[in-house]
């Protein structure tokens, strides 16, 4: 199986402050259907998928999942093999124009306690169209569903 290869572009100036972050899409799978995990961030008040920055010494992936132990509590999770997606974006941080490149991986849970970090208030496992619409940044929809969609066409073959 490919690995899903897309990359939303923003322009990046020069002198622009460069950021590398990595973080999973996590779902688990119910009598119900399958749920996503997403966040409220305490600062700003937002909701997202659980990311972080990549450190030194760290690749994506090793990020990603220390990024879901702080984060989440959740541990364990593997990055399912043939999704990988990245997300590109501008915005300004203390008058900084700062150019951020986001990787995302997709990981089926058991142990969906999730045991927040300071970093949130609130988190919640819902249905597909119910996280899109919970979700505060359109890019980071569009992650939640070619994730969906993968799934989807993965489970089917």
């Amino acid at each position: 199986m490919s690995t899903i290869g897309v990359t939303t572009k923003s322009r990046s100036h020069k002198g622009d402050e460069q950021e590398r972050a990595a973080g999973f899409v996590l779902y688990q799978e119910t009598d119900r259907g399958r749920s996503y995990l997403v966040l409220q961030h305490r600062e700003g008040g937002h909701w997202a998928l659980p990311k972080g920055r990549i450190e030194r010494n760290e690749n994506e992936l090793m990020a990603a999942c220390r990024e879901i132990r702080e984060e989440t509590g959740i541990c364990g999770v593997s990055a399912i093999d043939g999704f990988r997606i990245s997300s590109e974006y501008r915005f300004m941080r203390g008058g900084t124009a700062v150019h951020k490149t986001v990787t995302y991986f997709l990981s089926l849970v058991s142990d969906v306690r999730v045991r927040l970090s300071g970093e949130h208030t609130d988190a919640a496992w819902l249905g597909l169209d119910a996280a899109v619409d919970q979700l505060t940044y359109v890019e980071t929809a569009r992650i939640l569903r070619a994730a969906d969609e993968w799934l989807a066409v993965s489970h089917s073959a």
